[in-house]
C-alpha cells in the first residue's frame, strides 16, 4: 500500500511540475507580441458640398438601370411581328393600372356564370358546412 501511495504522490508531482514551464503544448500567450494599434487621423477636407434638399444627388447610380443596361444593352426597337401582334391583342385599349383594380368589386368583369358564382360564396373551410350544389 505504501508504494501505491508513494507511486501516485510521485505522478501528481510530476504533472504539477510539467504544468510549471508550460506544459507538453509550450507556455501561454507571449504578452510581449502584441502589435499596437495605429493612432486615429482625421482625414483631410475634400471640400465636398452637402446635398440639398429635393435635389436629385448628381453622382448616384440607379443599380437597377445599370444592370439592365448590362444584361440587355438598353431599350431595343420592336419587331414588326411584334407591334402586328400588339395591334391584333389592343394594346392601344388596355387599362394603364389593369392590375391594381383587377380585384376591386367595383370593377367590371365577364358573367363568370352560375357554377363559378355558387363556388365563390361558399363557406371558407373544410367541414360538414361546405358542401357544393351543382345547379342542373
Amino acid at each position: 500500500m505504501r508504494i501505491a501511495c508513494a507511486l501516485l504522490a510521485g505522478s501528481a508531482a510530476l504533472l504539477l511540475a510539467g504544468c510549471g514551464n508550460g506544459g507538453p503544448f509550450g507556455g501561454g500567450p507571449d504578452e510581449f507580441a502584441v502589435a499596437r494599434n495605429q493612432p486615429l487621423v482625421v482625414p483631410p477636407d475634400f471640400s465636398l458640398t452637402p446635398p440639398r434638399p429635393g435635389e436629385a444627388d448628381a453622382a448616384a447610380n440607379d443599380p437597377r438601370g445599370q444592370a439592365l443596361q448590362a444584361l440587355f444593352g438598353g431599350p431595343q426597337p420592336r419587331s414588326a411581328v411584334e407591334n402586328n401582334l400588339l395591334q391584333a391583342a389592343g394594346v392601344d385599349r388596355a387599362a394603364l393600372g389593369a392590375r391594381s383594380v383587377a380585384g376591386d368589386p367595383r370593377t367590371s368583369v365577364v358573367s363568370r356564370g352560375t357554377l363559378v358564382q355558387t363556388m365563390l360564396q361558399l363557406p371558407q373551410g373544410d367541414g360538414q358546412e361546405a358542401q357544393v350544389v351543382v345547379p342542373q
